[in-house]
């Protein structure tokens, strides 16, 4: 396979439906945040998928499926071999290239990032995968062109993959607690300004992931708009490596994914984020005073 752009646009991908090679994949979780406060509720979109998705696409269960069961933390990556097993029943392996979409479905909230499809894709590329894009503003710009959705759910015959872990992609608590003095590593928060103020890890920056993209069209900004979101936090310096962090390891690979298209291949993501980090009291946390 020759390998595809990280992101690409929905004409692209339109031109493409008909590729026998292809697989989409819609990866929808909802997030709705409580009125009063408090860690959001977390639903699978496999319901939204039923009732109207582009021509084609398979649903991944990112929630249910493809999280570690028995971790303490939600949403971190399971065993390689439960993950490769899902995915090559899904049909996606060797032979194939993926291209995967969610709704941007952080309800309640004006965000314009594809999240949910980068965390996807970041643990795909993280166990081997290499032929895997991101769908530019998903499936709100896909609708929004007026091109053609489908209620029927195709399945692929079952693929084989022989790709190995990149173990560097992936950042622990431990790699956190390293780079906190290192010169040569940044750390990068990928929360809201406000967020960050609140509580974060010594020594991080802070780029908000939703500030990269349109929020009504979702389309991202052009490359120059991108990068600019980034200078001066030195995740663009080739010769240092760069850590992504959130509150629990989705948002992260948005921004890592987004540095990778600008040229940063030396980005690894804490999949832990602050769930993991500010539930050990012995890691230290920059907290506002307000």
């Amino acid at each position: 396979m020759n390998d595809i752009p990280l992101i690409v646009s929905t004409d692209w991908l339109g031109e493409r439906l008909e590729d026998p090679k292809l697989r989409i994949v819609d990866a929808t979780v909802f997030m709705k945040f409580p009125e009063g406060g408090g860690p959001p509720n977390v639903e699978s979109g496999k319901t939204s998928y039923e009732q109207g998705h582009i021509p084609g696409a398979i649903y991944a269960d990112l929630v249910g499926e493809l999280s570690d069961k028995d971790s303490d933390l939600p949403f971190t990556v399971p065993s390689r071999e439960a993950f490769v097993k899902k995915l090559t029943e899904l049909g996606i392996g060797d032979d194939t290239y993926t291209v995967i979409y969610d709704q941007n479905a952080l309800v309640g909230e004006s965000v314009a990032a594809s999240y949910w499809a980068s965390r996807l894709a970041w643990q795909m590329r993280y166990e081997g995968y290499d032929n895997v894009a991101i769908l530019e503003g998903g499936l709100q710009k896909w609708q929004a062109e007026g091109r053609e959705l489908s209620t029927e759910q195709p399945s692929y015959p079952a693929a084989s993959f022989s790709g190995k872990r990149r173990t560097e992609m992936l950042a622990t608590k431990e790699d956190v607690r390293k780079a906190m003095d290192d010169e040569h590593t940044v750390l990068l928060n990928s929360l809201s300004p406000e967020e960050f103020q609140a509580a974060h890890i010594p020594s991080s920056t802070n780029v908000f992931f939703g500030a990269h993209a349109d929020e009504e069209t979702k389309a991202l900004y052009n490359e120059d708009q991108v990068r600019a979101s980034f200078e001066g936090t030195g995740a663009l310096d080739p010769d240092k490596k760069v850590i992504t962090y959130c509150g629990g390891g989705i948002a992260a690979t948005w921004n890592a994914l987004l540095l990778n298209n600008l040229g940063q291949q030396n980005v690894a993501v804490y999949d832990g984020s602050m769930n993991e980090w500010a539930s050990d009291p012995s890691c230290p946390i920059v907290k506002s005073e307000v």
